[in-house]
């Protein structure tokens, strides 16, 4: 059974989100890339001086970054799920608006 190349879309088929705005979409982007470079550049930690409690450089660093990258990506959930409630909210609004009149002011 073939599929046709362009099928029709259904006559109830609305968008479930309204358009997307860059900034937050960049902005996680950046801090994604910041928590997958750093740690992964060994000249900023490959030395064992200034030891912590004990703990080489090299060792209390990369687990530092395991804390930060966790706080980057719960920063770029937060953008993302406001985002995306923002994108949705837009589709409500303007499927709740002719019910409230604007349709007949067109």
């Amino acid at each position: 059974m073939s599929t046709p190349a362009n099928p029709a879309p259904a006559a109830d088929a609305r968008p479930t989100r309204g358009p997307a705005r860059p900034a937050p979409y960049v902005i996680s982007a950046i801090l994604i890339l910041i928590a997958i470079a750093l740690p992964l550049i060994p000249p900023i930690y490959a030395r064992a001086e200034p030891a912590l409690f004990g703990i080489p450089f090299f060792y209390w660093y990369q687990m530092l970054w395991v804390l930060i990258d966790a706080g980057l990506l719960w920063i770029c959930y937060a953008l993302m799920t406001r985002e995306d409630r923002r994108r949705r909210e837009v589709v409500r609004r303007a499927a709740d608006a002719p019910a409230t009149g604007a349709e007949g002011q067109r």
